[in-house]
């Protein structure tokens, strides 16, 4: 396996692919001790030419799609069997808190970026994976990190609804797609919750008071975090349990908050 882009979640599917037996080459912004610089062309399409299986968790930046750029040529030609790419279910804009799946349009929203990048790689090959993911949260990344670190916000917003996956949910829908067909596939939890609810089952795990309900004008938000309540969506999960054989282990919010505590 090559991981293009080996960040919070690449790095836990690098681990487990190597508690499996497998032989696993990252590429980041930076070499280091068994990674791969980026900018390495000589090393990184060599790696390329190797690969049996190679995933890209880098997202566009400045209009383009940075792998694309630099190695849509040798990735298209590559004996590569199983080419995937991590995507975002903002693709598909605000639904007004409908449900949507794969077949739904994309470009709608405020993540355009994100959209042509998604195309792009649907067209690099005929068989490409391509997993459009919600909010990814686990250890060390949850909800619970935020409520200890005083930044967890309950917002007044009482439609507002998102879909949430779990960081080993994603790296057991990829594992599975090894044997499934290519295609697009969102990988989400089963239950959409607003972020307000999320927060209080985060607090009531950890014995902490919730915070207190604001306005969102009240909130002083990043424009991060706003642009998050920009939109609201249920995301379904339907195919990927259909063509890939997936489960997610934590199928909503509570069993995921419950594991990272564990952790």
């Amino acid at each position: 396996m090559l991981i293009l882009g080996a960040g919070y979640t690449g790095m836990h599917l690098a681990a487990r692919l190597r508690a499996e037996g497998w032989r696993v080459t990252v590429v980041r912004r930076e070499a280091g001790d068994g990674v791969l610089a980026f900018a390495d062309r000589r090393g990184v399409e060599a790696a390329i030419g190797r690969a049996s299986h190679i995933l890209s968790s880098v997202p566009p930046a400045q209009g383009e799609d940075p792998v694309l750029a630099l190695y849509g040529d040798t990735l298209r030609a590559s004996a590569a069997k199983w080419i995937g790419y991590l995507s975002s279910t903002g693709v598909y804009g605000d639904t007004g808190g409908a449900w949507v799946d794969e077949s739904a349009p994309i470009g709608e929203g405020r993540r355009q970026e994100r959209a042509q990048a998604d195309l792009l790689w649907q067209h690099l090959r005929a068989d490409i994976w391509v997993f459009r993911l919600p909010g990814i949260y686990g250890p060390g990344r949850s909800a619970l990190d935020r409520v200890r670190a005083g930044k967890a916000h309950r917002i007044d917003l009482p439609d507002q609804v998102f879909s949430r996956i779990h960081v080993d949910d994603i790296v057991s829908g990829v594992i599975a797609s090894f044997a499934g067909p290519p295609g697009v596939y969102n990988l989400a939890d089963d239950l959409p919750a607003s972020q307000n609810s999320v927060i209080e089952m985060a607090c009531d795990l950890i014995g902490l008071p919730c915070p207190p309900l604001q306005a969102f004008e009240q909130a002083a938000l990043s424009p991060m975090a706003a642009a998050f309540y920009a939109e609201n969506r249920r995301v379904a999960n339907g195919k990927a349990k259909r063509l890939l054989g997936w489960r997610p282990a934590y199928p909503t919010c509570k069993e995921g908050l419950r594991a990272c505590l564990d952790e």
